[in-house]
């Protein structure tokens, strides 16, 4: 089979880290927010509903999206990084977009923003997928 010129940078290490560091955005960004504004990130959860230890359920969030993402992004133990993000991702649901009882544009967001989540925890699963498989391969490879 005729390599392409696509078949170096697919391969390449640096292009499977990028891809982590992307896989992860939403998360280690939206860290780094809370953490450079904790405030802020308290008020978030009191308007999102969460009245009780706000300050806690905001360090618990951050800490959750900064150390996911470190993991993954660190090549190892990547399908823990994966499962911690997308439990939190899955919990996220039923606790802030629950779509089923809302009305009107609320309701039509919290659903578009479901679908998206959806869609980010499947991308996560490829990641966790595809580091295994590299692992793999770097395993069986000769050494050199």
């Amino acid at each position: 089979m005729e390599r392409s010129l696509i078949h170096p940078i697919l391969e390449h290490p640096a292009t499977a880290v990028f891809a982590r560091i992307l896989a992860t955005f939403m998360y280690w960004y939206a860290g780094i927010g809370f953490l450079l504004n904790f405030s802020g990130a308290i008020q978030t959860m009191e308007a999102q509903g969460f009245t009780q230890s706000p300050a806690l359920i905001a360090a618990l969030t951050l800490t959750v999206q900064l150390v996911g993402s470190a993991i993954v992004i660190s090549g190892r133990h990547v399908w823990f990084g994966v499962g911690i993000l997308s439990v939190f991702t899955l919990a996220t649901i039923p606790l802030v977009h629950d779509f089923w009882n809302m009305t009107g544009a609320a309701a039509i967001q919290a659903q578009l923003e479901t679908e998206e989540h959806m869609t980010v925890i499947g991308g996560l699963l490829a990641v966790a997928i595809l580091s295994h498989v590299l692992r793999m391969r770097a395993r069986l490879a000769p050494a050199q």
